[in-house]
C-alpha cells in the first residue's frame, strides 16, 4: 500500500530534501487490533526495552468516534553517546483501522548534517519489533 510521501506500509525509511536539511528513520503503519492494546504495547515495549528509556510527553484526544493518541519518548544511545527521541501517534476514526506514525530525532552528532543515526534507526526498529 501506498501511503503520502513515498512510505511503504510497514518500511522504515529515511526522508530528506531541501526543504528539510536533517534526514529522520520515519515509519508508518496500518494496523489493525483493539486500539488500547496497540497503545499499551507500544508504551510497555519501549518503557521495558531500555534502562534509559523515558515517556517525556503523552495527550490523548476521543472526540465524536475518532481517537488520537501522541508519546514522545526518549532514551539514551550508547552506540552515538547521545540521547534521542522518538514521537509515535495513534491515530483511529470511527472505529476503522489503526494508523500508526513514527519519527525519531536526535541521534547525530553533528553540526549541519546527519551522521551516526545508528541509535535512531535502532530506537524505530525497537518499535517495528512490537508490531
Amino acid at each position: 500500500m501506498k501511503l503520502p510521501g513515498g512510505a511503504q506500509n510497514g518500511r522504515i525509511y529515511r526522508r530528506g530534501g531541501e526543504k528539510r536539511r536533517r534526514s529522520m528513520a520515519e515509519i508508518n503503519r496500518i494496523l489493525s487490533g483493539d486500539f488500547d492494546e496497540i497503545l499499551d504495547r507500544i508504551e510497555s515495549g519501549i518503557m521495558s526495552g531500555s534502562v534509559s528509556a523515558t515517556c517525556e510527553g503523552s495527550n490523548d484526544w476521543d472526540e465524536d468516534g475518532a481517537r488520537c493518541s501522541v508519546r514522545v519518548f526518549e532514551r539514551f544511545s550508547f552506540i552515538g553517546g547521545n540521547r534521542l527521541s522518538m514521537t509515535v501517534v495513534l491515530f483511529q476514526a470511527r472505529g476503522g483501522p489503526v494508523r500508526l506514525t513514527a519519527v525519531t530525532a536526535g541521534g547525530s552528532q553533528a553540526l549541519f548534517f546527519k551522521i551516526n543515526t545508528f541509535g535512531e534507526e535502532a530506537f524505530m526498529g525497537a518499535l517495528e519489533e512490537l508490531l
